[in-house]
């Protein structure tokens, strides 16, 4: 009798790790939607439309993409500490540029982990052609549009590559299931405020 209650609870807790391996994926979309809700993207479409106040000081770097619901922190560290980095929220390619440089400033976030099912590009697949995405940086406001959003093989580092003109790169692991590829989105820099 013990053993098959112990059977029955090794059952229970399978079919338990299971039904969360197949959900965890989804639970992140569900905030998404109730998010969209809350009109966060008009507001944080608001906050990068609007000129900054002369007195207002933005202190962290920071990304802003209102059609991702998405603003945190940009993080910088070595490519040794890329992935305790990448686990804390996007990441700053250090072999790139920033904002304030020109050239091809690249940002890297994990999209889906099994330890935190809403990575910071979890939603990356939302944004669309002309799209605005600010990035804040050093105390100003720089002001991109998407005019690009491509799939490449994950051993492919052109993406990560200089440009002449200043540029914003974002890249992330696809698909949620099976991340074999990479999603990019690249903006061009339209305005710094």
């Amino acid at each position: 009798m013990k053993l098959k209650t112990i059977n029955s609870l090794l059952l229970i807790l399978i079919i338990a790790i299971d039904v969360y391996i197949i959900a965890a994926p989804l639970f992140p979309t569900i905030g998404y939607k109730i998010q969209q809700g809350n009109h966060k993207a008009q507001a944080l479409t608001k906050q990068i439309n609007t000129k900054p106040v002369s007195n207002t000081i933005v202190t962290a770097n920071s990304l802003v993409v209102p059609s991702m619901l998405l603003n945190e922190p940009v993080l910088q560290g070595s490519i040794k500490d890329q992935y305790k980095t990448l686990d804390k929220g996007i990441w700053l390619w250090p072999k790139g540029s920033t904002p304030d440089n020109g050239g091809n400033t690249t940002l890297i976030g994990h999209r889906f982990t099994y330890t935190n099912p809403r990575g910071v590009f979890y939603f990356l697949n939302k944004v669309k052609i002309n799209d605005q995405i600010a990035v804040y940086w050093n105390n100003k406001e720089y002001l991109y549009r998407i005019y690009g959003i491509s799939e490449v093989s994950a051993t492919d580092t052109a993406i990560e590559d200089q440009t002449a003109k200043p540029q914003l790169t974002l890249f992330t692991c696809t698909p949620l299931w099976l991340p074999k590829n990479r999603l990019v989105v690249k903006a061009e820099l339209r305005q710094v405020l």
